[in-house]
């Protein structure tokens, strides 16, 4: 029992030394960085490239942990789609810790316009085939006339 009682008081001498703050303790190692809200990206058709405007990336689905304190945006991109942009605005709420509205994000990516795609590339022509000589032309045999195609099976023809 004595020795939890000197525990206890010599806790509270060390924690009392440390009370008082210098220029060598400082106390810049307990301060919390900005605060994050993650954030839950989905898009139509899912797959896009989700960038933040910090900089992080993902492929949607995904979720992002997002700063709270500044403004943000996040754009999505996807081959043969327009890019999409959403602002995300913080929220604070007195007793609950920031957050970032919408969340989740979920967008529907536009397929790009013909306009707004990259140009084929130019290819080079061919040259012209020389025709055949008559004498070389193979004979014409005739066919029976074909039915346009069907999705449905046809029975041959009862001889």
């Amino acid at each position: 029992m004595m020795y939890r009682a000197v525990a206890i008081i010599g806790g509270a001498f060390a924690l009392a030394a440390c009370s008082s703050s210098s220029d060598w303790a400082s106390l810049d190692a307990f301060k919390s960085g900005p605060s994050l809200d993650t954030v839950s990206l989905e898009s139509e058709p899912p797959g896009a490239e989700a960038k933040a405007s910090n900089g992080q990336t993902c492929r949607t689905p995904c979720a992002l942990a997002l700063p709270v304190d500044a403004a943000s945006s996040v754009t999505f991109t996807l081959n043969g789609y327009q890019p999409e942009t959403e602002r995300l605005e913080a929220i604070t709420s007195t007793g609950e810790p920031p957050r970032l509205r919408p969340n989740p994000v979920v967008v529907e990516l536009s397929p790009a316009s013909p306009s707004t795609k990259k140009p084929a590339k130019p290819t080079a022509q061919k040259p012209a085939a020389r025709p055949k000589p008559a004498s070389a032309a193979a004979p014409v045999t005739a066919s029976p006339a074909q039915a346009p195609s069907s999705p449905w099976p046809t029975n041959p023809p009862r001889q």
